[in-house]
């Protein structure tokens, strides 16, 4: 296989994300003295800074490996609304996708950082699904933009936020089969089962249990394959691609004639922290998948992503050129 022109075609391809998208905030100070008011430490804050978060890493994802991400998603009318929208400008990311609304807040999650070690998270956010109107405003964004431009995937990153809803699935998925565009999911508890039609489907293993809502020990090939079945059988998805940590990835292509099923281990690695490994897994599996890749060829590939920005601490995004370099090393 020829991934040198199949990472070269990434750049060629556009990706509209659907889903929650949030500011990550963090405040870096230094901690020296407790409160003299409560028995706690006092952080004196010398450097903010904002990241994008949720959705929003996926497109970072998105557009580290070449591509181009359009993000349809509905944020506040509040003072986050500027932050997000100037990350995106300074990202080169469109904005065309954004609904505002003024009757929900910009998803903002505050880490306070002292001396090094994280003290507290704030988070400002609603989980209430869309109003009626904002469900019918973001909807109108994404067939606009389904209908006036090339798109090659669409991704729904599902942070149980509230912006996807059950309508707007239903709606995107009709219009992708209509032209043949491929679907991905990241799913959450909530619309765990609404997601039907799709074409590859990325639970992790806590998500997989809870939404068919069975139990099992230690995830092997039997009950991986028992479980992707059902999932299979109930809402009619192509492609079952569960993540499960230490244990590395299981894939189920049921377009075959004959279903091909594999589990492929994790890459031995320093891991360092595990934050936004499913936004990579996701990322680069809709780009392999948009790229016609095989369901097994997609498992390799992105596994060896999601291990690889485990080495670093925090979340960032796959470095597009040592990825290749381990797929050619790797020789997948």
């Amino acid at each position: 296989m020829n991934y040198k022109s199949i990472f070269d075609n990434f750049n060629k391809l556009n990706i509209l994300i659907i889903g929650d998208v949030m500011i990550d905030s963090y405040q870096w100070g230094k901690v020296e003295r407790i409160s003299p008011e409560a028995p706690v430490p006092i952080c004196s804050v010398q450097k903010i800074e904002h990241r994008l978060g949720g959705a929003g890493n996926v497109a970072l994802n998105i557009s580290a490996m070449g591509a181009t991400p359009i993000l349809c998603t509905v944020i506040g009318r509040d003072s986050n609304e500027e932050i997000l929208l100037n990350l995106l400008t300074e990202h080169d990311m469109t904005t065309e996708g954004m609904v505002v609304s003024s009757e929900r807040p910009t998803t903002i999650k505050t880490r306070i950082i002292g001396n090094n070690t994280q003290m507290l998270r704030i988070d400002k956010e609603t989980t209430n699904v869309l109003s009626h109107e904002e469900e019918n405003l973001l909807l109108g964004k994404i067939t606009d933009i389904i209908a006036n431009k090339k798109i090659d995937a669409i991704i729904f990153q599902d942070y149980d936020k509230g912006v996807i809803t059950e309508r707007i699935i239903k709606e995107t998925v009709k219009l992708a089969k209509q032209k043949s565009i491929p679907t991905t999911v990241d799913p959450k508890h909530r619309n765990f089962s609404s997601y039907k039609d799709v074409t590859l489907f990325k639970p992790n293993l806590k998500e997989l249990k809870e939404g068919l809502k069975i139990e099992f020990d230690e995830p092997n090939l039997t009950n991986l394959t028992d479980a992707a079945l059902l999932l299979h059988s109930k809402q009619r998805i192509s492609q079952v691609f569960i993540t499960l940590s230490e244990y590395g990835v299981f894939i189920a292509d049921y377009t075959q004639r004959q279903a091909e099923i594999k589990m492929l281990p994790a890459h031995l690695r320093k891991i360092a922290d595990v934050s936004g490994a499913g936004d990579t897994v996701i990322s680069v599996a809709t780009l392999c998948l948009a790229s016609k890749m095989s369901a097994i060829d997609i498992a390799k590939i992105s596994n060896l992503a999601g291990g690889l920005v485990c080495e670093n601490v925090g979340v960032v995004s796959i470095d597009k050129n040592r990825l290749y370099k381990e797929v050619i090393s790797f020789e997948l």
